[in-house]
């Protein structure tokens, strides 16, 4: 029998999954709280389509499930047990005997405060303090149009020190008009949600793309950091320029041909992808990682889909056996660049398979480092027999 074939066989034993494609934010909460009916959860995590109203879900919370821990975030599509949706509200519950969690809601973000930031992450480090034979990870859930993540996920690297970060920016579908983060019952704009978890799983963080540097170089000659906005590429318009080198009429630029022709920039031996949201103005182009005069960038060109999600899926413990599940913040572009290849069915069955649940980001936050266009995870496995609960 294969690890596939043993993860259809049986559900995952750290956490309980509910889905709702309800059209009400009332109904969809109500069906969540019977499918959880037997769960014993620490907190739950729930990704919102962009078609609730997170202030209808707020009040819904408040009457459905008014005594659980709840933290989340809308989202640009979703990843359930079906894989990728983009109408369906996810819950995700923390089985109590496994997980234990403390947070921190950090806002306003933008601007950041780094002195701030670094001082709350090492206070709250230091107050949830680590059961022995158990370990520490951290999540961040951060507004996706801040554009404040870069500097938020150094500092938070600064103040966890040996702790691992992960996560994802909050999305809203393809409109691009609010994002927000959700805790103790309440939504957030410019906000960022720090989550620090305690678990006995042994867990193994994922992050992976699939893009080649070209030889097809770009320098910004002008560009707004503030706003992640590009004026100029190589002494040109930014869109002329970026539109000339992919050989695309410059009208023709759409966040699908953002999606299929990224740019890289290095960092050491490895290049991470800083993606284009969309043309800003006329010749303007507004990106979703950090931007500034004078940095050198390549054009990418991608690498078989598929093949990278598989490798990059196939992880396993210590004694070779399958995650029990994986949390995952897969970016939207790459779920855009899939489904435009036709290629959306068989990726959501290898998320099924390997038991990813998670949403798509507008941005994805790995060891310190905000990138775009990745897939970014936690793999959690099962304690081992006899292991105390």
């Amino acid at each position: 029998m294969t690890a596939v074939d043993d993860l259809d066989r049986k559900p995952a034993e750290a956490v309980r999954l509910a889905t709702s494609r309800a059209d009400d934010a009332f109904t969809a909460l109500a069906e969540i709280r019977r499918q959880l009916a037997t769960a014993r959860p620490s907190f739950i995590f729930l990704f919102v389509p962009n078609r609730l109203q997170p202030d209808d879900l707020a009040a819904a919370l408040r009457k459905s499930l008014p005594n659980t821990v709840v933290f989340g975030c809308t989202t640009a599509g979703q990843i359930t047990p079906r894989g990728y949706e983009n109408d369906t509200l996810l819950a995700v519950a923390f089985q109590r005997h496994h997980f234990r969690v403390a947070s921190i809601l950090f806002q306003p973000i933008s601007p950041v405060s780094i002195a701030d930031v670094v001082s709350q992450t090492e206070r709250l480090a230091t107050q949830f303090r680590v059961t022995p034979g158990r370990k520490r990870l951290a999540l961040i859930f951060a507004d996706g149009l801040s554009k404040q993540e870069d500097i938020l996920v150094a500092a938070l690297e600064a103040g966890l020190k040996d702790i691992p970060v992960f996560g994802g920016s909050a999305g809203d579908g393809l409109r691009f008009q609010r994002t927000q983060v959700l805790r103790n019952g309440e939504f957030h704009s410019n906000a960022a949600l720090l989550l620090l978890l305690e678990t006995d799983l042994e867990f193994s963080g994922l992050g992976f793309d699939h893009f080649q540097p070209t030889d097809k170089r770009m320098v910004v000659t002008r560009a707004v950091p503030e706003e992640r906005l590009v004026l100029e590429i190589n002494g040109s318009p930014a869109a002329e320029e970026y539109a000339r080198l992919v050989k695309v009429p410059v009208g023709e630029l759409s966040p699908m041909v953002f999606a299929e022709n990224p740019v890289l920039v290095r960092n050491g031996n490895l290049y991470h992808v800083r993606a284009i949201q969309q043309i800003q103005g006329e010749h303007g182009l507004t990106f979703l990682s950090a931007i500034d005069d004078g940095l050198l960038l390549r054009l990418g060109r991608g690498k078989e889909i598929i093949r990278t999600l598989e490798t990059g899926l196939a992880v396993s413990g210590h004694d070779g056996e399958a995650p029990d599940f994986i949390l995952g913040f897969d970016c939207y572009l790459r779920k855009l660049e899939i489904e435009r290849k036709g290629l959306d069915s068989e990726v959501s069955e290898q998320l099924r398979q390997r038991r990813v649940v998670g949403f798509n980001t507008y941005g994805e936050q790995h060891l310190g480092v905000h990138v775009n266009q990745t897939f970014v995870g936690v793999a959690f496995f099962r304690p081992k027999a006899g292991a105390p609960l």
